[in-house]
């Protein structure tokens, strides 16, 4: 026997067809327990659903049933306090917990798989984890949107630059800059809970591939577990992850939110803009500059978006080649899911506990409004309401606003007889539309950035996030 051949039986749950023992290098490659453990009170549960199944259909009775409770609820206390031991051998989650079952409680203990297989069992360990992560998530959004809503409502009356290209385009409040933040993350939650629903489909009864001949009630473990709806076709039962990936695709498009509202705080944070503070709790120092306040909060979400990007990639390309029914290859779900999970989630707590610290500095956003000319679209307005054609305004505004980069002068700082040389349809009340009050006010309608407006769109997410 080779040094690296493994000494010890074959897992006994598959072992009989087997001459001889998986190579512990082997053995070692193809576990997945270090990882897959985390589906522990996961497995429990669909195990317990399945052996109170069982026994409603005859299959155990009513002391096994009690055996096998009492005997992996024995087991979760022992894995939550630390006194699990995890075996490599027994390959991953399942099996470790069916075999410690075993040693507690005897041969009832091999009587719990009957009618299931380890592929519709981790496919329901899966779903029922992810569900679980998908509320955890989702009450994290609504903290986030929660914290955007009252730092709105507060900054409803702040002017700032809005920008496009990076260029100073028109003002915008800032409130109603964070509420295109709230408006992204509804729909995020949205995608989530439509996600939540083919997740919580239960593949459970589906055992290897092709059902079962034991007299299974899926209905019942259907109630037990929670799940809407029972998957309707073994084969794919066990064998499709598109829940998963689908997961993995709103969690990208949340982590790409997170990732452009992380790029605007750190801009934001810079001495170059200056408009917010950060508190210190979301910052860190410089190792050799001690001048240095850095947003790495927003800077390592703005970074982890790219970690799910990659699982949503990694399971595409996992499950793009893969015939009916399951395959080992599937193992490699578990880990990009876990980790998008996590990240997600994570992402979103720094996100829910840091913007309603946000400290605005609102003189130094006034004053970048004013400048850029920020009120050229208004001055085009005006001159549109005096009977010109949109495009000749757009002129006329493009030549005073040469002019007043060549005089280093706003809009609202030159005189009326020097706007009046571009057209004759300037008039005195002309000033009214050039403030940075005016501009912001005239878009009051729904969707507009009048603060107006703001406190509107700002009750009506409350009313929205009431409904959840």
């Amino acid at each position: 026997m080779s040094a690296n051949q493994n000494t010890e039986k074959t897992n006994q749950s598959w072992g009989g067809r087997f001459s001889e023992p998986v190579d512990a290098f082997v053995a070692r490659f193809t576990a997945s327990v270090d990882f897959d453990q985390r589906l522990y009170r996961h497995d429990i549960m669909g195990s317990l659903a399945h052996a109170n199944m069982l026994t409603r259909v005859g299959v155990l009775n009513a002391d096994e049933l009690k055996a096998i409770e009492d005997g992996l609820n024995a087991i979760q206390q022992e894995i939550e306090a630390g006194q699990f031991e995890w075996r490599t051998d027994l390959e991953d989650v399942h099996m470790n917990i069916e075999a410690r079952l075993t040693e507690r409680i005897g041969i009832t203990g091999k009587k719990l798989h009957t009618g299931r297989s380890r592929n519709d069992q981790v496919a329901t360990d899966i779903r029922l984890w992810l569900r679980d992560e998908i509320d955890a998530i989702l009450a994290e959004i609504t903290r986030l949107q929660q914290g955007l809503l009252e730092l709105a409502e507060r900054e409803a009356d702040t002017i700032m630059p809005g920008f496009t290209h990076l260029q100073t385009a028109q003002p915008v409040t800032f409130g109603h800059h964070l509420l295109a933040w709230f408006e992204m993350l509804s729909r995020d939650h949205e995608r989530l809970v439509d996600c939540r629903k083919r997740t919580n489909r239960m593949p459970l009864g589906s055992a290897a591939l092709a059902g079962t001949t034991y007299p299974i009630d899926r209905t019942v473990t259907c109630e037990l577990l929670g799940f809407e709806a029972i998957s309707g076709n073994s084969l794919d039962g066990v064998s499709d992850r598109d829940f998963a990936i689908e997961f993995c695709a709103a969690a990208s498009l949340a982590m790409m939110h997170l990732s452009r509202f992380s790029e605007e705080l750190v801009m934001w944070a810079s001495a170059q803009f200056n408009f917010i503070n950060l508190p210190d709790r979301f910052c860190t120092g410089s190792s050799i500059m001690p001048q240095k306040k850095n947003p790495d909060v927003p800077e390592l979400i703005r970074g982890k978006s790219g970690r799910v990007f990659g699982a949503l990639t990694g399971l595409l390309t996992l499950m793009k080649g893969q015939p009916l029914a399951y395959n080992k290859d599937n193992q490699e779900d578990k880990e990009p899911l876990f980790d998008a999970a996590d990240t997600l989630r994570d992402s979103l707590r720094a996100f829910a506990d840091m913007v309603p610290a946000i400290e605005p500095k609102r003189e130094f956003m006034r004053e970048a409004a004013r400048r850029g000319f920020s009120t050229a679209t208004d001055l085009a307005d005006y001159l549109v309401r005096q009977g010109l054609p949109f495009r000749d305004c757009h002129e006329i505004v493009g030549l005073a606003v040469r002019y007043g980069v060549e005089q280093n002068r706003d809009l609202a700082e030159m005189s009326l007889d020097e706007l009046r040389q571009f057209s004759d349809k300037i008039h005195d009340d002309v000033f009214a539309v050039l403030t940075l009050e005016g501009s912001v006010n005239a878009r009051n309608h729904i969707g507009g950035t009048a603060p107006a407006q703001v406190r509107a769109a700002v009750a009506r997410g409350r009313a929205l996030l009431a409904q959840r």
